[in-house]
């Protein structure tokens, strides 16, 4: 038998008779009629509205979706009565599994290219009130885990409603607002309808999404309840050697939370479903108002550049010929001859119709070619000396250069010192106290005894501070006031001085 090929019957000529014939089957089996013989499809066509169809075309057709798979024939033996009616080619027809999937599928992609799709605002109050209901069960002892799977299955449910029409209902309102597949009188007709209807949805949103997202923060961990579903779905699971059906419900149950969660839930990087739905929503307003706009002015007689370029379309489409369209290409766009551009007065007299190849050639200045023009107009930019504010800035280096290298020179000293002994600070000092002070905290982890020993970025200092725990509260004076915290001892070296060779320095208490 040769393979089914139910999608054949759309790409032939009497495709339309055999999508009736089809849509005759897949009625009746909606009533549980499965077997039909030729005379009762050639009765269900004369009473569908189409064209009347001959017997025979009928029993031609049955033949050709028998072959391509769509329908399945059975020798129909229950009205024979006399010997020439057993010999006579009779059948029962019934859907195939093929045909029937086909079909299936042709009314899923009918209904998903037909539909213009909804804003669920209700949809979203179902969310909250199941999840409320929900957060209760989750609350009490040992919830009943077939309450649980239905208020899952209809969240679940709820929820890929609320987005397939959101997603369908926003591609038509773009194409809406593109004025693409919609005439112009019917939009103007409904446009505050609209605009009303997506303010509402939009403060529904707002309202209910933050509800939602609330309770689903406040549910935390929901695994129990999502094996509690699971395991009532795995219970019905037919035996195989598949695996584990209730880690695979687990899974998808799992998934589907995943699912309900980042719709409604989340972050600065990864915005949650419901704010993208909202931004989106929100943003359509202004272009339904901005798509308002241009239509009132082209109905007010007003003109745009899209409706230029038609217009001119058609002309060229209605030019008697090749020259006729030339000359309305060079009335359009003002693509003239250029014989204009002469290198001076004993340039050769050339006519503006010889051609470019004929033509002797004209020189041009790379300026003129380059902006239109033989030399720039107006005076040259004066050279600004800007020596006086370059020494400003040097003297201003060297000022912060030298603050530095005399913080250094106190700060650096190579011996512990405790914070609370250090004595007042000038804004240099104090301002490399808190850099060194903030990058040792932030080097962390300390060591065992609490101690932390890092270095600069720069690779120029050491820096090791021990916390002292006695208790001490270390003030530090500063121009700008005073800094209070816990006593540390801090050992500041600088490693861009050599060691000295000689004997230890005094200690120097800073």
């Amino acid at each position: 038998m040769d393979r089914p090929r139910p999608f054949a019957h759309l790409d032939v000529q009497l495709a339309p008779l055999y999508r009736r014939i089809m849509g005759v089957f897949t009625d009746n089996k909606r009533r549980f009629v499965v077997h039909l013989r030729p005379e009762d499809v050639a009765e269900a066509l004369r009473h569908d509205g189409g064209v009347p169809v001959a017997a025979d075309a009928v029993d031609d057709a049955l033949a050709k979706l028998t072959e391509w798979g769509n329908l399945r024939a059975d020798p129909d033996a229950g009205r024979v009565t006399t010997v020439e009616d057993f010999y006579r080619a009779r059948y029962l027809y019934q859907l195939s599994r093929e045909g029937e999937a086909a079909e299936r599928a042709l009314e899923v992609y009918e209904q998903e290219v037909g539909r213009r799709g909804e804003l669920q605002a209700i949809a979203l109050e179902d969310i909250r009130v199941r999840l409320r209901a929900l957060k209760d069960l989750a609350a009490g002892d040992n919830p009943d885990p077939a309450i649980v799977h239905n208020l899952l299955l209809e969240l679940s449910g709820r929820l890929d409603s609320l987005a397939a029409n959101a997603s369908a209902f926003m591609t038509s309102l773009q194409r809406t607002i593109d004025l693409q597949e919609i005439e112009e009188e019917a939009f103007l007709a409904y446009k505050d309808r609209l605009i009303a209807y997506l303010e509402r949805f939009v403060s529904d949103l707002v309202v209910k999404a933050y509800d939602i997202a609330a309770t689903l923060q406040d549910l935390g961990d929901v695994d129990g309840l999502l094996q509690a579903a699971a395991g009532r779905e795995a219970a019905d699971v037919a035996p195989d050697e598949s695996g584990d059906p209730a880690a695979d419900k687990l899974r998808e149950w799992r998934d589907r939370w995943s699912g309900l969660w980042s719709w409604f839930v989340g972050d600065r990087t990864h915005p949650s479903q419901a704010s993208l739905l909202r931004q989106r929503a929100r943003k359509a307003i202004p272009d339904l108002l901005a798509t308002i706009s241009v239509l009132q002015e082209r109905r007010a007689g007003r003109s745009d550049r899209s409706a230029d370029f038609r217009e001119l379309a058609r002309w060229f489409a209605q030019a008697p010929g090749d020259q006729d369209a030339h000359r309305l290409w060079r009335a359009a766009f003002g693509l003239t001859s250029a014989r204009h551009h002469t290198a001076g007065a004993d340039a050769p007299d050339v006519p503006a119709a010889t051609s470019w190849l004929e033509a002797p050639p004209v020189e041009i200045a790379p300026r003129l070619r380059a902006t239109g023009s033989y030399q720039r107009r107006g005076q040259p930019t004066k050279v600004r000396d800007r020596s006086a504010e370059k020494e400003h800035l040097a003297r201003q280096v060297a000022a912060e250069r030298e603050q530095t290298e005399a913080a250094r020179r106190r700060l650096a000293t190579g011996r512990p010192a405790v914070l609370s002994e250090l004595g007042a600070l000038d804004r240099g000092e104090f301002a490399l106290f808190l850099r060194l002070l903030g990058e040792a905290l932030s080097a962390g982890p300390p060591g065992p005894d609490g101690s932390i020993r890092t270095r600069t970025g720069d690779g120029t200092m050491e820096i090791v501070l021990v916390p002292l725990n006695d208790g001490r509260v270390a003030t530090i004076v500063t121009e700008d006031g005073t800094m209070y915290g816990p006593d540390h001892e801090l050992t500041i070296i600088d490693l861009t001085v050599p060691p000295s060779p000689g004997p230890v320095p005094r200690e120097v208490r800073v």
